[in-house]
């Protein structure tokens, strides 16, 4: 099995025999940013028919093989697998339709048990044994962490992850090793940050904020990202205070906080330590708002929060999905329907992982969309181009994310929604208070 450094080398020798065929080699335009490329071999005079062309890997004449590793069994299963059924039914989808430019999309599946190791072992049968075009659905913090470096080695174009950690984030990606390669979906905690600020100085005139997050990397991703944010910003103060992830003590960093007199706060910390730290603040009679991440905006979070909270101040959360837009109402009828066919008599008719799957499906497919409406060959080269360059993609159910000029941030655009007590209208115990909003949206 041929090592990951090896394969740019085995590429160019590729290139070099292909060239050396012919009487008269075609001049090749040079790939930009170490990106992946493919060339055909030249006819020469003797031969009776044209040379076969010599695809990128995982593409032929009626084929494009793409993979990824997810749990479907263990812990995580209820994740992963209603994860694959909705990336199945969208791709079933276009492969009824014909495929994209006469290419079916063939998709290889491994159990990774979200466990590093075995999806480390995964991501390397899949490129350098199944020679596939890209990985798509990278799933989970502990795997993807362990191979993004590795993805971003290989050149392989990867699209979506199931994670927000900050090792995806990048402002001005030009080499894979800065991440041109890499096209995430989701939200990524550093992109949030700065979104959260952007809510808190754009809709809530905040002057001072104060951030409390924890010492993980979510917290840590979630705080650079919003001070980043405030640094662009003209009159914007704050103050922080980390704790440490999953402490039941946080009074100390509530009253620095506190005593700072902030107009508002970003909790930035997830799941158990959310809930300890906006107790605290309102045990110490604190009355700002606070936001926090979409990881933290669920029915359970807010449940654990609301009663504390009432009378006293707001906690609001974002969110990357809105069923609220037109777009939104139009797609979900035509997910329903694929999913339905694919789900093996499971209903996932209104499950969030599955519907994630399908936003997932919907990007990669886009890639392809526009190469073949181009009318140019489908290589690594041309595919990351075609997303990169083809204007922002938007999402079935969100908005729009633009990876021009190397922008790999994730979603770009949040809404808002409240913490509130579960009533006939919001049985979810939260209230949608703002649509879908971009950072310039908010400050402009």
């Amino acid at each position: 099995m041929k090592s990951r450094k090896t394969i740019a080398l085995v590429m160019a020798l590729l290139m070099a025999l292909l060239t050396f065929a012919g009487c008269a080699p075609k001049a090749e335009a040079p790939a930009p940013a170490d990106a992946g490329s493919s060339a055909a071999a030249p006819a020469t005079e003797e031969e009776e028919e044209p040379a076969e062309t010599a695809y990128v890997q995982g593409v032929t004449d009626t084929e494009i093989i793409i993979a990824n590793s997810a749990a479907t069994s263990g812990a995580y299963a209820p994740v992963g697998v209603p994860f694959l059924a909705g990336l199945n039914a969208y791709l079933d989808k276009i492969n009824e339709a014909g495929g994209i430019d006469g290419r079916k999309i063939t998709f290889k599946h491994i159990d990774d048990e979200f466990d590093p190791a075995k999806g480390s072992s995964a991501l390397t049968e899949f490129v350098e044994d199944d020679k596939v075009f890209a990985i798509v659905g990278h799933f989970g913090t502990p795997v993807v962490a362990a191979t993004v470096d590795a993805l971003k080695e290989y050149g392989v174009p990867s699209v979506y992850f199931a994670t927000g950690i900050g090792q995806l984030y990048a402002e001005n990606a030009k080499t894979n090793a800065e991440g041109y390669n890499i096209f995430p979906v989701q939200p990524i905690y550093t992109t949030e940050g700065s979104i959260m600020v952007a809510y808190a100085a754009g809709k809530f005139d905040a002057k001072k904020i104060g951030i409390i997050y924890t010492n993980d990397d979510a917290g840590m991703n979630l705080e650079s990202g919003a001070v980043a944010q405030i640094n662009k910003l003209d009159g914007i103060e704050y103050v922080e205070q980390q704790v440490a992830a999953g402490s039941a003590d946080v009074s100390a960093a509530v009253t620095s906080i506190k005593n700072e007199n902030v107009d508002f706060i970003i909790v930035a910390s997830i799941q158990a330590t959310m809930p300890t730290i906006v107790k605290e603040l309102a045990a110490q009679g604190v009355n700002k708002d606070c936001i926090t991440t979409y990881v933290n905006t669920s029915s359970a979070m807010s449940e654990a929060v609301v009663g504390d909270i009432q009378g006293k101040f707001d906690v609001y959360g974002l969110g990357w999905v809105d069923y609220t837009t037109d777009i939104a109402k139009a797609s979900i009828g035509d997910y329903q329907e694929w999913v339905a066919k694919t789900s093996g008599g499971e209903d996932f008719s209104m499950n969030a992982y599955a519907q994630t799957g399908w936003i997932c499906g919907t990007f990669f497919v886009e890639g392809l969309k526009r190469v073949a409406d181009a009318g140019e060959e489908l290589t690594w080269e041309s595919y990351m181009k075609a997303l990169e360059t083809g204007g922002p993609v938007q999402n079935p159910f969100g908005g729009k994310i633009d990876y021009a000029n190397g922008a790999r941030l994730g979603t770009q655009e949040m809404n808002l929604s409240r913490f509130v007590p579960k009533d006939d209208v919001n049985v979810g115990g939260l209230e949608l208070v703002e649509g879908l909003q971009s950072i310039q949206s908010l400050v402009q």
